[in-house]
């Protein structure tokens, strides 16, 4: 679905919007398809210390009102049922001024805009085929496991997994070759998708497996944020769950799981556009809000992630 979507003025059934839905009683007036949602990374900003952090209820008031006004302006009606606004006050209990909260541009923004401003300037488009063509796989793979290594997305484990999978001159290539084919190359977005996740999965595994979610998802998300989302398995399926969303988790990778998270994003971004949000990197920020460990409560703490079962107790 392309530019502008529209629909007659009294539409009582869902109407997809990009990759997203939303529920319709009210006269409507078109709105931009929220795959083309799109505007430059922000500059990037010093990092900030992550302090115990408290609010007032003011971010409650503006979760509701700001949801309404947004409606009302746009002429839609999106049910703002109860778990949503939760998520909502969740995340400006944290983040006042939405996505362009000083305090959310430290924590959960800038590295990860940093890191794809260095893909982009390291391996863009021409700059990937030009290594290809020279047969510099091991460039590749160094390259982006160093711009990767600055984030704190993938687990340790994960980190160490596929620097073995990439030590031999076959892994190198191998990966190389089917990052470019996903990135960059021709053919639908499920076949590259697949394609992808079969070159993962041949790569030479020597104790941890490197075919899961989060390796899978890591190098799309930091290469092109306005296409792609990282999916962290425990978190998103908690914050799924509290945003009232129906995602169909596989635990090996898989297209339809996937293309769920897309809608589930896109979902996010229509729902929470008077917020600002700018990309991927947002909607999967606001998702991470939900559903990490850290974020629980009333201030900020520094820790891993727990079971999913264990979390789920708490959003009931």
């Amino acid at each position: 679905m392309s530019g502008i979507v529209s629909v007659p003025r009294a539409c009582p059934t869902p109407v997809a919007i990009g990759l997203g839905v939303l529920d319709c009683g009210a006269p409507w007036v078109p709105w931009p398809s929220c795959a083309r949602l799109r505007s430059p990374i922000r500059e990037p900003s010093g990092q900030a210390e992550r302090r115990p952090c408290h609010f007032s209820s003011t971010a409650s008031v503006r979760s509701y009102s700001g949801w309404r006004r947004t409606c009302f302006r746009f002429g839609v009606a999106n049910p703002i049922d109860a778990k949503k606004v939760k998520c909502r006050r969740r995340f400006l209990r944290f983040f006042p001024h939405g996505f362009s909260d000083e305090r959310y541009l430290a924590w959960e923004r800038d590295y990860k805009a940093e890191a794809h401003a260095r893909w982009t300037a390291k391996l863009s488009g021409r700059r990937f085929a030009e290594f290809l063509a020279a047969r510099q796989y091991d460039e590749v793979a160094v390259e982006a496991l160093r711009i990767e290594a600055r984030t704190n997305l993938l687990f340790s484990f994960e980190k160490m997994a596929l620097r073995d999978a990439v030590r031999t001159a076959s892994g190198a290539r191998r990966f190389a070759e089917g990052l470019y084919a996903w990135l960059y190359g021709r053919g639908s977005v499920q076949a590259r998708f697949d394609a992808w996740c079969e070159a993962i999965a041949e790569l030479p595994r020597r104790q941890t497996r490197v075919l899961t979610w989060p390796v899978v998802t890591v190098f799309g998300f930091l290469a092109q944020p306005d296409r792609h989302i990282f999916l962290k398995p425990n978190v998103t399926r908690l914050a799924a769950v509290r945003y009232g969303f129906d995602f169909h988790y596989r635990s090996r990778p898989n297209w339809t799981t996937y293309a769920e998270l897309l809608d589930l994003a896109a979902l996010v971004r229509v729902d929470q556009r008077d917020l600002g949000p700018r990309d991927l990197i947002d909607a999967q920020s606001f998702l991470w809000v939900q559903g990490s460990e850290e974020y629980q409560g009333r201030s900020f703490q520094s820790l891993q992630t727990t079971r999913l079962t264990a979390l789920q107790e708490r959003a009931s």
